[in-house]
């Protein structure tokens, strides 16, 4: 599609419905798919550990409730600047996928899972999506 085209045909439509029009995800589940990502090579030991971020698993018995078996403790915070960094932010979301997400044998598995259970959510095309709980729409 030229630039023309696509002007004239999508530049009345508000984002939300270009979103829908052209089936593009939004930039927040693209953020937030990556670092899901990247979590579950770190804890998949895909990365050397000699150079990655040490991310703490909850002891077993801790956390029982809904969530997955491969939890992550919260690291609290006093300062904004830390609360906002990646180890931080990917606590909440990680601990909301069920375990049929995060026990994937492979990286291409754990990212179908992720994207079926994030669908099943409407994540995908939903740019008001809030990612705090991220198992789904909080």
């Amino acid at each position: 599609m030229t630039a023309s085209l696509y002007e004239e045909r999508m530049g009345s439509f508000k984002y939300p419905e270009r979103l829908r029009q052209l089936e593009l995800p939004t930039l927040a589940y693209r953020r937030n798919r990556g670092d899901m990502i990247v979590t579950y090579k770190l804890l998949s030991g895909l990365y050397d550990e000699q150079v990655t971020l040490q991310l703490d698993m909850a002891t077993i018995g801790q956390h029982h409730t809904k969530g997955n078996s491969r939890k992550l403790t919260v690291t609290r915070c006093r300062f904004d600047l830390r609360k906002y960094c990646f180890t931080n932010r990917i606590v909440n979301m990680w601990n909301s996928l069920p375990d049929n997400v995060i026990l994937a044998d492979n990286v291409n598995q754990f990212k179908n899972c992720l994207d079926k259970h994030w669908k099943m959510h409407d994540i995908v095309l939903n740019y008001r999506a809030d990612f705090a709980e991220s198992g789904g729409l909080a």
